[in-house]
């Protein structure tokens, strides 16, 4: 499936665009969790493949990368797993370079195609160190999210918008993931730039913890990026339908 002309017609629809973030390889019903945050509404499913040293990753998403690290996750294993889900939205992995790099271009980049994966997200690698990942995902067909922060100028912007496939991931803040009680003051700027500066899909991730604060990022872009907040649930306890009604809130709201 085709991330972003999937999310392209969900937005010219009148959607609101929903990417929930699931850890993969955490335990053996983390595709159940899959399966049911898609029935509930989301349009793409965001997955992360764990690494030992998560920079943009606060908390939470830490302790649920390192419970699937020490359970025996790695990158085979959830790419293995990930060709037994069947979902009508498209899947995203999200991890660091070093996997990437210890695999090899092409073949990570062809790993994902043959596990149905439809987009990557390395957000330690920036826009202008492209050159070998960009190629080998663009001919393996996997789409490169590149994601652009609250305090990257407005060339650099461009540069980004322009070279992101499948849509643009906004921080909304600068600082690690996880839950806040507030949306970050900067996060509806963001999304104004971003729009600004292309038509490409624009979703607004990182602190987005409830239906309020995910109706007031979305106001401002095309959708959000919903992760500590539904992994922390799952941490404590929270079962796939657990996963399921809490998604399905955020989808309620966004969609009234």
């Amino acid at each position: 499936m085709n991330l972003e002309s999937h999310l392209r017609a969900r937005r010219d629809a009148g959607h609101k665009l929903l990417v929930p973030y699931v850890t993969g390889g955490l335990g053996v019903g983390w595709v159940d969790i899959v399966r049911a945050v898609a029935d509930a509404g989301a349009d793409a499913i965001e997955v992360g493949i764990p690494f030992s040293d998560p920079v943009m990753d606060g908390t939470t998403i830490q302790e649920a990368s390192q419970r699937a690290l020490d359970i025996g996750a790695t990158p085979t294993s959830i790419l293995t797993d990930a060709r037994t889900i069947d979902v009508d939205v498209p899947l995203v992995v999200m991890t660091y370079y070093n996997p990437v790099h210890h695999a090899g271009h092409e073949r990570f980049a062809s790993s994902l195609a043959a596990a149905g994966i439809d987009g990557a997200i390395v957000p330690d690698l920036p826009v202008d160190e492209l050159d070998g990942w960009a190629d080998a995902a663009d001919g393996a067909g996997v789409e490169t999210v590149l994601l652009a922060a609250p305090t990257t100028t407005d060339e650099r912007l461009r540069r980004i918008c322009d070279r992101s496939r499948g849509f643009v991931y906004g921080v909304s803040l600068m600082g690690v993931t996880g839950e806040r009680e507030q949306l970050a003051s900067r996060a509806r700027e963001m999304g104004h730039r971003c729009k600004a500066a292309t038509d490409t899909p624009v979703l607004l991730g990182v602190g987005i913890s409830n239906a309020e604060q995910a109706v007031e990022a979305a106001d401002a872009a095309d959708g959000v990026i919903v992760g500590s907040a539904l992994m922390s649930r799952v941490l404590h306890g929270g079962t796939s339908d657990d996963a399921h009604a809490f998604v399905a809130s955020l989808r309620a709201a966004l969609d009234r």
